[in-house]
């Protein structure tokens, strides 16, 4: 019998102004997935002005999504676009490599991939 698993789980840590947020995907995501992540960084949000925000997706697991979670991807990114500081992807694809270089280009903040988890966090804590 094959256990097939998906979802996102989700971190957040703050102080001041400054968030840490990570996200781990697994599996393929879903609309329904992605309908729990806005309210969880709304609520850690809700109470910093100009919050600064650095990312760590962890997509090691990920195996995409269909068309309609890739729009709830992109409103999120969009919503909080001018928060956002650094975002690392950690995953071992080329088209997660790729999205990084798309994002670089839309994100206010930066964006890079990375194989390697520990190189993701030092970049982010630079």
């Amino acid at each position: 019998m094959t256990h097939l698993n998906h979802g996102l789980s989700i971190d957040i840590e703050g102080a001041g102004r400054e968030f840490f947020l990570t996200l781990k995907a697994v599996g393929k995501l879903t609309h329904e997935d992605y309908k729990t992540i806005p309210p969880m960084i709304d609520s850690a949000l809700s109470q910093v002005k100009q919050p600064i925000i650095n990312v760590l997706i962890d997509s090691i697991e990920f195996q995409g999504g269909g068309f309609r979670a890739a729009w709830d991807d992109l409103k999120l990114g969009i919503r909080h676009n001018k928060e956002l500081k650094k975002v690392a992807i950690y995953g071992n694809k080329k088209w997660q490599s790729n999205i990084a270089k798309i994002g670089n280009r839309v994100v206010s903040g930066e964006m890079a991939y990375f194989e390697n988890a520990t190189a993701a966090i030092e970049w982010l804590e630079e």
